[in-house]
């Protein structure tokens, strides 16, 4: 009986009718309806919720943080809540982090040590969720994915067995891990090779809404020809709200509080189409990552599509942008290119190593709209599906066959 988890074995257990019931809930998605929610202090008592788990044939999902879709979404089942394993351990450049630490807490505990990883772009993403789904930061094109800085894993596997991964410790079970996301147990810890960060030059320029074709071309150029180091995303937003008007932004992101190395790129974007005005200067690592903004009223339902596109081609662009002005939604595109390219697409459970630029177009629909409404946006990325491929699954909202397949090409599937 799951009421038996009451006695403490699997950490403390939440069941419907308590009163921490529905309290802490995640950022966006509401995860389903469980049957219970553990929160354990120990792999051993995430062995104990396992076990538990088996013997009452019921399914379970992950928490380890504040955002997430319907990776964690569990009807009837078990919710393991990670959030105790929060702590940060500095050895060197060696960092072993808690699965449920927030990325945001992770940046404040390296900064005196003068280290960094690449990790969400807010604070509070958690890190267990980003890391095991490929993790596309702000380092990206100088150190890769999240993963690629990983080197060890505490796994709880399904059996309760507590085991350690590692290139040369379970391989099989690390190269799954590196964007397989949470289907191979439970990973209480992980072990990453940090990088130096002495702050940031990061910050914001702004243009015309009307010229983002034009920016976007630019945008490219200028990033084709930039250094590693230089990292960059451009978005075009919708109307959000009082105080959030349609905007076209270039947010840039590059290691060190020296603005010299920085300049020339600026001096570049600043001549783009339409440029108004920017806020671009340094500071601290976790004062760049952003903080999450919780909707007000009733959850929008959020749905869209995520690719690669391996070459960002005038042609590629104009279909991309046609594409966001028929959503009316949100505009992401990400460079990449750099180390996230060098690593070989068999090397992890990551493979779509190829891209230029990742591209995410998405809308925000009225709450409860039928799957009719969320079948009609996606049937409007179909033209960009030409110069594109694959799908970044830590952005996916929805699961199925389909959204597996477009994850994982079937030599790595």
């Amino acid at each position: 009986m799951l009421t038996d988890l009451r006695d403490g074995r699997a950490g403390t257990a939440v069941l419907p009718g308590d009163d921490d019931w529905g309290k802490n809930p995640p950022i966006y998605v509401p995860p389903g309806d469980p049957a219970v929610i553990v929160r354990p202090q120990t792999p051993e008592q995430v062995a104990a919720a396992l076990r538990a788990a088996t013997a009452e044939g019921i399914g379970v999902a992950i928490r380890s943080g504040g955002h997430g879709g319907r990776l964690f979404d569990n009807d009837g089942g078990m919710v393991i809540e990670l959030s105790h394993f929060d702590g940060v351990e500095v050895d060197g450049t060696t960092v072993r982090v808690g699965a449920g630490a927030l990325w945001g807490d992770v940046a404040k505990a390296l900064a005196p040590h003068g280290l960094g990883l690449s990790s969400g772009d807010t604070k509070s993403v958690g890190v267990g969720g980003l890391t095991l789904g490929g993790g596309v930061g702000w380092m990206v094109r100088e150190y890769g994915l999240a993963i690629d800085s990983l080197i060890a894993a505490t796994v709880v596997l399904p059996s309760g067995e507590v085991v350690r991964a590692t290139a040369d410790e379970n391989p099989d079970l690390f190269w799954a891990l590196r964007g397989g996301g949470g289907n191979f147990g439970v990973v209480t810890s992980f072990e990453f090779e940090a990088h130096p960060l002495d702050g940031v030059v990061f910050g914001t320029l702004t243009y015309a809404v009307d010229k983002a074709p034009e920016v976007l071309k630019g945008w490219r150029n200028v990033m084709r020809a930039a250094p590693e180091s230089f990292n960059s995303t451009f978005m075009a937003m919708p109307g959000m709200g009082p105080g959030m008007d349609p905007a076209v932004q270039v947010i840039v992101f590059h290691p060190g509080r020296d603005t010299a190395p920085v300049e020339p790129l600026l001096v570049q974007l600043r001549a783009l189409a339409g440029y108004i005005a920017e806020d671009v200067g340094p500071k601290d690592y976790a004062d760049a990552l952003e903080d999450a903004h919780p909707f007000e009223g009733p959850m929008p339902v959020i749905t869209g599509d995520t690719a690669f596109v391996d070459d960002l081609g005038d042609a590629a662009i104009d279909t991309v942008i046609g594409v966001h002005e028929s959503v009316a939604g949100i505009l992401v595109v990400r460079y990449l290119r750099g180390a996230f390219n060098r690593v070989p697409t068999d090397a992890t459970a990551w493979a779509h190593r190829d891209g230029e630029v990742m591209v995410m177009v998405a809308a925000f629909l009225p709450p409860g709209s039928p799957r009719e409404q969320v079948d009609a946006i996606h049937a409007k990325w179909a033209p960009a599906a030409e110069y594109a491929n694959g799908t970044y699954g830590n952005f996916s909202q929805e699961i199925g066959d389909d959204v597996i397949a477009q994850m994982y090409p079937p030599a790595t599937l």
